[in-house]
């Protein structure tokens, strides 16, 4: 199985669904099973690393042997992946745009959020709060997703 998760910059909210989801496939042991990257659907951040303050939460919840730096998504992507999933509709509109994009593309297109519980949700993007009260608060979200 292969999962993408998307967003605009790839360095806050989708750096930190590929660093838990790869570390709970890790955990199950089905890492020859699973591929799990992200990439951007803009190209702001492309060769930066995540945002230091992802890197933080990301330790504070015990996943420290993290490496990253942001791309952006291609074509080739929807032919690689099965899945590729945006944080918020937004995300998911451009997704399908670039989709569209690629003649013979398998991806399924989703909302990260679609299989939470209380119902399809969004993933609130902390990149312009202040500390690292916004980023734990994103970390909540992705045990739902997953």
């Amino acid at each position: 199985m292969r999962s993408r998760s998307d967003i605009a910059g790839n360095i806050c909210r989708s750096p930190m669904a590929e660093a838990i989801l790869a570390d709970m496939v890790k955990k199950k042991g089905l890492s020859d099973k699973w591929k799990v990257e992200s990439a951007a659907v803009i190209d702001y951040h492309v060769g930066r690393q995540p945002d230091k303050r992802t890197l933080e939460t990301l330790k504070k919840f015990g996943i420290t042997e993290y490496k990253h730096k942001a791309r952006q998504v291609t074509t080739e992507d929807f032919r690689n992946f099965d899945y590729i999933m945006g944080m918020d509709a937004h995300n998911v509109c451009d997704l399908k745009e670039i989709e569209s994009l690629a003649a013979d593309g398998k991806a399924v297109v989703q909302m990260f959020g679609m299989y939470d519980p209380e119902g399809e949700c969004e993933v609130p993007d902390p990149y312009y709060e202040k500390g690292l009260e916004a980023f734990e608060q994103v970390v909540i979200f992705f045990p739902f997703s997953l």
